[in-house]
């Protein structure tokens, strides 16, 4: 009986029967969770718009090209004037969709650009297998140093003011030397000054570095690196401008894709 009675709440997948109160409270957390996203759009569609003059003119126009290119593609395919008109529409929003995501990350950075824990934030955006450490060295006026570990080796990335950010970075290339042996290390000054890479396209300069090392490799220079002692620096938690959220509205942009 009490077999069959555990039976009776469950669904035909095993899984537990909901009751009404729950299917309403999952209903309610929908629909709070699709109004959250929509605010975290307008608020970085506003902020955006206010920064970037033509960003209203760029969607418009990525909209009309792309809805216009798969409608005369599918009209021939199909041979049909109704029937391309939903695809051009819903591949036309997701273009425009795309370049604002683009745009809005594109603003946001150059928002964040010359305050500190800009850079750090950016490295937590940073897609593959890096190992970061955040602030290994670093100055009461708040310029860092931040030791990244990859493929390529260890990279080092300074921010604040260079006068006091390179020797930082010379200090600790000469601690990171001792330990890591014949990996390659880097070192990057963040900045629009020659020979330093802008914040935005802080991801790409990583990227484009060359592979020297296996994976084996990164996990023992690691571990070797994780002996030395880091002289923490407090940075703010958030640099971006406030109600920018960029993974949200990344987040956001696929789900409508």
């Amino acid at each position: 009986m009490a077999q069959a009675s555990a039976a009776g709440k469950s669904g035909k997948n095993g899984k537990p029967k909901l009751s009404r109160a729950d299917k309403k409270a999952v209903r309610v957390a929908r629909r709070q969770s699709r109004r959250d996203t929509f605010t975290q759009m307008r608020q970085a569609f506003t902020m955006t718009r206010k920064n970037d003059a033509k960003l209203v003119p760029y969607l418009v126009l990525a909209f009309v090209v792309v809805a216009a290119v798969v409608y005369v593609a599918l009209l021939f395919a199909f041979s049909s004037v109704w029937l391309p008109i939903l695809p051009a529409i819903l591949l036309g929003v997701l273009a425009a969709l795309f370049l604002f995501s683009r745009r809005a990350q594109s603003s946001a950075y150059s928002q964040a650009e010359g305050q500190p824990g800009a850079a750090a934030y950016v490295l937590g955006q940073l897609r593959g297998d890096w190992h970061k450490t955040d602030a290994v060295a670093g100055t009461t006026q708040l310029d860092a140093v931040h030791r990244l570990l990859g493929r390529p080796g260890v990279v080092l990335i300074g921010e604040g003011a260079p006068h006091r950010v390179k020797p930082l970075l010379a200090q600790e290339k000469k601690r990171v030397a001792r330990l890591a042996g014949d990996a390659p290390i880097y070192d990057i000054v963040i900045g629009r000054g020659e020979g330093e890479v802008p914040l935005g396209k802080l991801n790409t300069h990583l990227m484009k570095l060359p592979r020297n090392l296996s994976k084996e490799q990164v996990v023992a220079l690691d571990r070797r690196l994780s002996a030395l002692g880091a002289q923490r620096t407090p940075l703010p938690r958030g640099p971006m401008p406030a109600g920018v959220k960029m993974r949200s509205v990344q987040r956001a942009a696929r789900r409508r894709g």
